[in-house]
């Protein structure tokens, strides 16, 4: 990646940025202030470089980690989890993080992708792991902790709190960060210590502008890059404190907020609108600050939270392959309903098939490039599919208005083209969001005879609605009469709950398939 044309960026050859993001700030006086928070408890900045350190040297010392070794991370949002993620970079090794619901069959692929011997495990989710060595014989050891006295814990008890960190150069894979799965199999991306610090150093100062007195708190979890480097890196990287929560529904995140005066929220925007619901009952008062990603924010979301606590939602698009966010705007410059821009430090652009920037107003492929972008592992035929003429493509389709602000239409494969028509489903998705009855909703495009496609809708329903052809009719005529008529959805199915990955994005080819 192109690091030179980012002059702020110009980090040493020789860096870990686990010492970057903990061990610097102890160095600089940062030492007292607090670092991670949880309902029960606190870690100040020594504490953190403490317990990692132990970590650190457990890992080497008791368990044989050598530099460029790679290790599982198992359980939910917790200040182990932060350490244990801290440790393995500071011993050398690679970090691979797991989603705490991910089943067996989905461990064992993992485990096999990435060739893990060693796993930290959270004892309350050992189970699964321990069904996934049957078809990952790889997986070698599996270490437990649970803050007690677990493996983990006792080893810990007996370890040193110095330790001298790897010396890692800049360019050293740091972790391998899986795809969540929108479109199918996760795929695993690597990531080196200086796209740990980019990150950090871009879309933080140039769109969130957030200060060391902020505290932090979100739902998505590490495992999910979205999380990670809001919740995690980048409080750290500006001595700023975390709210880790284990538990992160909407009531939770909210109880949190109250509970702990939280001042920075990072979520999805599934959870925004079920918290608008919520706000009554709830002080949510000192928050200052909301970031939304992981799937497109409706204008409806963003308006009804404006409208309920005065905060202009910052919308961002990111992906597992470019690590984060690299279009959003800062709050002076959001333009409601729109993504934002490229963030300083990266280009973005709206393509066609063959890469040419198509004049603006015109929908196409987003492509992008920057400090960060994908090395996927072990899977050259992916990676030739998303890297492209030495842009990276995400795989959603955009507009960009004259002033450079990209508008975001559908995931590339979700445009629904009917009739002739370019249908954006994210648009008919919206729509149907401002109809008093939808909770939620999904569209995607079903093959049909006579259009090609037809637009369908899957619906849920608020409570005190009942599914029926009645409000199947209502539904329609709402789109009709706030849209051109024809992106009207011609099939309407109602549903308890749509299929979501465990970071809250939309599985669009998880309503196609149910037809």
């Amino acid at each position: 990646m192109d690091y030179a044309r980012v002059p702020s960026l110009a980090y040493p050859d020789a860096l870990n940025c686990a010492a970057e993001l903990v061990d610097r700030n102890v160095a600089e006086g940062r030492g007292s202030r607090v670092a991670i928070r949880w309902p029960g408890g606190a870690l100040n900045y020594v504490q953190l470089l403490e317990e990692s350190n132990r970590l650190a040297n457990v890992l080497v010392r008791d368990l044989g980690l050598v530099p460029g070794n790679r290790v599982l991370l198992r359980g939910p949002n917790n200040h182990m989890m932060a350490a244990a993620w801290l440790a393995v970079l500071k011993a050398g090794g690679i970090c691979v993080t797991t989603m705490p619901l991910l089943r067996a069959r989905e461990l064992a692929a993992t485990i096999d992708r990435a060739e893990i011997a060693l796993a930290l495990c959270d004892a309350r989710f050992v189970e699964d792991l321990d069904r996934a060595r049957t078809a990952a014989p790889e997986l070698q050891r599996i270490v437990r902790f649970d803050g007690a006295d677990s493996e983990l814990d006792r080893l810990m008890r007996r370890a040193s709190t110095d330790f001298v960190n790897a010396p890692t150069a800049a360019d050293e894979t740091a972790i391998v960060a899986f795809t969540s799965g929108t479109t199918g199999t996760a795929k695993g991306t690597m990531h080196l210590h200086r796209d740990i610090l980019a990150i950090c150093d871009l879309f933080p100062r140039s769109c969130l502008r957030a200060d060391p007195d902020d505290l932090f708190c979100g739902s998505p979890p590490l495992a999910f890059t979205f999380g990670l480097g809001g919740i995690l890196l980048f409080p750290l990287r500006i001595g700023a404190s975390t709210l880790l929560l284990e538990s992160a529904s909407p009531p939770h995140l909210l109880k949190g907020i109250e509970d702990h005066r939280a001042t920075v929220c990072f979520t999805a925007p599934t959870a925004y609108r079920a918290m608008l619901g919520l706000l009554p009952q709830h002080d949510a008062s000192s928050l200052r600050k909301c970031v939304s990603a992981g799937e497109h924010l409706p204008l409806a979301t963003f308006e009804a939270w404006k409208k309920a606590t005065g905060i202009s939602i910052i919308d961002g698009i990111g992906s597992t392959e470019m690590l984060h966010i690299f279009v959003s705007a800062p709050e002076d410059a959001i333009r409601p309903g729109a993504t934002g821009k490229a963030v300083p430090g990266y280009e973005a652009r709206v393509v066609d098939d063959a890469g040419r920037e198509v004049p603006r107003g015109t929908v196409g492929r987003l492509a992008v490039r920057g400090p960060t972008g994908c090395r996927y592992l072990d899977d050259p035929e992916r990676q030739a599919a998303y890297v492209k003429f030495g842009w990276n493509y995400p795989g959603d389709s955009f507009r960009q208005d004259e002033d450079g602000y990209f508008w975001y239409q559908a995931r590339t494969d979700d445009m629904i083209i009917s009739s002739g028509y370019n249908l954006s489903a994210a648009e008919i998705e919206n729509v149907l969001l401002e109809h008093a009855a939808v909770a939620e909703c999904g569209v995607v495009g079903m093959p049909d005879e006579e259009r090609g496609h037809k637009v369908k809708a899957f619906v849920v329903l608020r409570a005190g609605h009942e599914p029926g052809d009645e409000l199947v009719r209502a539904l329609q005529e709402w789109v009709k009469s706030q849209i051109a008529p024809y992106k009207y959805p011609r099939a309407i199915e109602f549903v308890t709950a749509l299929p979501r990955t465990e970071t809250g994005k939309l599985q669009r080819f998880r309503l196609r398939e149910r037809g």
